[in-house]
């Protein structure tokens, strides 16, 4: 019986969940390997940014700005006191002057104890007989009475390099009488001194920052900032996981947060790279960040990044990063002259710059220098009775915040903004940039030292007018270089510029514009033209207008220059009606004016808000002779190895003939002789011929001059912030600012020779008929080229041997109403026109 094959057992089937087991440790696997891979790219991807970032905003070099070079060179109007100044500005010191011993350099290997610094002795320069030691190394110099010796140093201009030079500069007065060669070249005819730095900027983004280097770092800061932020800094790799635990416990015990975890690293990620914004993501970014920098770069390198990076409060609309700037804002001075208890309060203010705002919260802060200095003994680096002293001692920040960048504020603020108006954006880019400006540093000192000691007896003699401002703008004439600006009363102070942003009512600074608009149409105005003072009524649609004049009287028939000079307003309106508004919109707009403007014919009166720097671009085109010169602050900007920057160019263009310029001018300088600046000549030379415009708005708000010489032309406004009255008048208020400003400048007459197109013609002033030569009412004045008086009149004060020319345009000659307040017609549809 044949055998049967025994049954096959039955294949067991592997269970439903050891299937999904293994399908779960797949996909887990698989999302880590994703997950570990989208890390790794993550990772590179901050790598990049980190590379990209980090060293440009760490390792820039911020660009150095220099003021104007000086020029010396033999009969220059200059003396003895004020080059010794300009030697001192740039750093060179009196071979014969003892000088204080070098500090010596911090010994880190000893505890700091705190003691106050004693003041320097004063020191008093007196050459021993016989002269004394003669200078030898370059930068050093050696005076005797008038007569100096000096060793320049040599400098690379973006024209040339300026070699060192031995000289000798000797004064009478106030002039360079002899420039001398002491070794063995040929004098020099021109000598160029190297140029004062005046601030340090990073173009390409427009920052001030105080640079510092881990070198420049108190070894005190340093030690208190770690044992304070990050005592583990030396040993962690970016993020510090116990700090974190012990974070996270003290915080829950206490119920909020009292204590971070962050380490110095995750802080500067903070500040360079991420928001304020509470969120994982951005926790996750810090601390991945962390760990590259930390793997990327030297500790010393995260210490000095940090300490340049640091947020330590805001000053207006700037913020205040880094130890060294936060130095001279709270202090006043360099970071390795601040004292432990000063370092501490530092240290102290990066947990709450607000919170801990010295001058906001003294109380609160000196709580938080307390804890430090806790901290600082606990760690020993300092001894208890430190402490104790420290903790006594005034916060002693300066009440008023200090720049720290430069003692130039107002102009610094125009070359940033010149710098991006005329230069390439990826030039700026560049490090170690030179910016050679046309700042005068002994002209600016003037300009802030007048309007520092002007303001408060005008405050005095006026109460409604405190709190007042001002602000000034000086600049050269035939080059329109900014030489000084000045946009606060006190001058130091970062913050709002008024030079550059107040923008105000101009008021009759106005009128020389529609003077000029009339005068370029020769045929028909002249200085000698009667203009009708009367009433005056406009009406456009249902608007009334009805100017007056500033005394609130009328004057008759008045000529074109005593309008002007006396400042009436109802002339300068007829006329400007009669140029039309537009064309005198467009006479702004020649001279330089960029903003839009309605063509209201209250704009005749200044109904226009322009800031000073408007005005002086403006008064320069005028000051020029009708040439329209870009005012600049900028001479050259140069890379590091000495080569120009290729900029846009800054054309001259002709924008007036200078017949009418020149007639304009006579006028202008008519203001100062008789008219609203009669009082100048108690403080300036007749000589000088200056010409200039008072300016005053409606409830004395606004206090303007504006006027120049033959070479420097300053604008000088005061007023109110909150735009309230001040009881000054252009005469009263900012006239005696310029005027004692421009009393401290060596000034150059206005004695242009008349253009080709202008005749000189003896006239009466008050009539406008010729006069015989030398007759004495009579006055000679420019008159374009056939467009002198007709008529004529006997010395005795006879009548016109003939007809006239410069008849008054009354109402009927402007085709507009005169008296009558509802005409219609023909002005009703140019009003139409105007207001469109």
């Amino acid at each position: 019986m044949a055998r049967g094959r025994s049954p096959r057992p039955a294949r067991k089937r592997p269970g439903v969940f050891r299937s999904l087991l293994s399908l779960l440790v797949s996909l887990v696997m698989g999302g880590v390997l994703l997950g570990a891979a989208g890390l790794g790219l993550y990772m590179v991807y901050l790598d990049g940014v980190i590379r990209a970032e980090f060293d440009a905003k760490r390792w820039a070099l911020p660009a150095k700005v220099f003021a104007r070079p000086l020029e010396l060179f033999q009969s220059m109007p200059l003396n003895a006191d004020a080059f010794a100044q300009e030697l001192k500005l740039l750093g060179y010191y009196d071979v014969n002057c003892p000088a204080p011993p070098p500090a010596p350099p911090p010994d880190k290997t000893k505890r700091p104890t705190l003691k106050r610094k004693p003041p320097p002795p004063p020191v008093v320069c007196t050459p021993p007989p016989g002269g004394g030691e003669s200078p030898t190394k370059p930068g050093s110099y050696a005076r005797q009475g008038e007569s100096f010796e000096v060793v320049t140093r040599e400098f690379p201009f973006w024209d040339d390099v300026e070699p060192s030079r031995k000289v000798k500069v000797v004064f009478a007065g106030n002039i360079l009488v002899d420039l001398l060669s002491l070794d063995g070249q040929e004098a020099p005819g021109l000598l160029r001194l190297d140029p004062p730095e005046i601030a340090g900027i990073y173009p390409s983004h427009y920052e001030d920052r105080i640079l510092l280097k881990g070198k420049d770092l108190p070894p005190a800061l340093v030690d208190t900032l770690l044992a304070v932020e990050d005592r583990s800094f030396f040993e962690h790799a970016g993020i510090n996981p116990k700090g974190i635990f012990r974070a996270l416990v003290a915080n829950l015990r206490a119920g909020h947060t009292v204590q971070g975890g962050s380490t110095l690293t995750q802080q500067l990620v903070k500040n360079l790279f991420l928001s304020n914004e509470r969120t994982l993501k951005r926790k996750i970014n810090e601390i991945l960040m962390a760990i590259l920098i930390d793997a990327r770069y030297g500790k010393d390198e995260i210490l000095e990044a940090y300490s340049n990076a640091i947020y330590l409060g805001q000053d207006g609309s700037r913020a205040i990063h880094g130890f060294g700037l936060a130095s001279q804002f709270y202090f006043g001075k360099s970071l390795e002259d601040l004292d432990l208890h000063q370092l501490a309060l530092l240290v102290g203010m990066i947990k709450g710059p607000s919170l801990y705002d010295p001058r906001k919260n003294p109380d609160r802060t000196k709580e938080r220098r307390a804890l430090v200095l806790d901290v600082m003994v606990e760690q020993n680096l300092i001894g208890p009775e430190d402490a104790v002293v420290a903790k006594e001692m005034a916060l002693d920040v300066t009440p008023k915040a200090a720049s720290g960048i430069t003692a130039y504020p107002a102009f610094l603020e125009l070359v940033r903004r010149q710098l991006r108006q005329y230069y390439k954006a990826e030039d700026l880019a560049s490090e170690g940039l030179r910016v050679f400006t046309t700042l005068d540093p002994r002209l600016q000192a003037t300009a802030e030292n007048t309007l520092i000691n002007s303001l408060p007896p005008l405050e005095k003699s006026q109460p409604k007018a405190r709190p007042l401002q001002g602000a000034a703008v000086i600049t050269d004439t035939q080059t329109g270089e900014v030489l000084a600006m000045v946009g606060d009363r006190e001058p130091k102070s970062v913050g709002f510029n008024r030079a550059l942003d107040a923008k105000r009512l101009a008021g009759s600074l106005i009128k020389p514009v529609v003077y000029l608009t009339a005068l370029e149409q020769p045929d028909r105005y002249n200085l000698t033209t009667l203009i009708n003072d009367s009433p005056l009524t406009y009406t456009s649609g249902n608007q009334r207008w009805s100017p007056g004049n500033y005394d609130r009287r009328f004057h008759g028939r008045v000529t074109l220059r005593d309008a002007l000079a006396r400042s009436y307003n109802i002339p300068a309106v007829r006329v400007g009606l009669d140029m039309d508004v537009i064309n005198v919109v467009a006479m702004l707009k020649r001279l330089g004016l960029e903003q839009e403007l309605k063509p209201y014919p209250s704009l005749l009166l200044g109904a226009m808000n322009v800031s000073p720097f408007e005005i002086a671009q403006i008064y320069a085109t005028i000051a020029s002779g009708g040439f329209r010169i870009p005012l600049r602050a900028i001479r050259e900007v140069t890379d590091t190895t000495g080569k120009s920057l290729q900029h846009y160019a800054m054309d001259v263009v002709k924008v007036v003939d200078p017949g009418p310029v020149y007639v304009l001018t006579n006028a202008m300088q008519q203001v100062v002789k008789s008219g609203t600046a009669a009082a100048m000549k108690s403080k300036l030379a007749p000589e000088l011929n200056i010409a200039g415009k008072t300016g005053t708005t409606d409830d004395y708000r606004d206090s303007w001059f504006a006027g120049f010489s033959g070479n420097r032309l300053a604008v000088v406004w005061l007023g109110r912030d909150d735009n309230k009255p001040t009881a000054l008048s252009g005469a009263s208020g900012a006239l005696r600012v310029w005027m004692d400003l421009m009393a401290g400048l060596n000034l150059d007459p206005i004695d242009a020779p008349a253009p080709a197109d202008v005749e000189q013609i003896w006239v009466d002033p008050h009539s406008g008929l010729r006069l015989s030569q030398g007759c004495r009412r009579g006055e000679l004045l420019p008159f374009v080229a056939g467009s002198g008086p007709k008529g004529s009149a006997s010395c005795g004060g006879g009548g016109s041997t003939a007809e006239r020319r410069a008849e008054p345009p009354d109402a009927a000659d402007l085709d507009m109403p005169s008296d009558n307040a509802d005409s219609g017609g023909e002005m009703s549809d140019f009003f139409q026109r105007l207001m469109r």
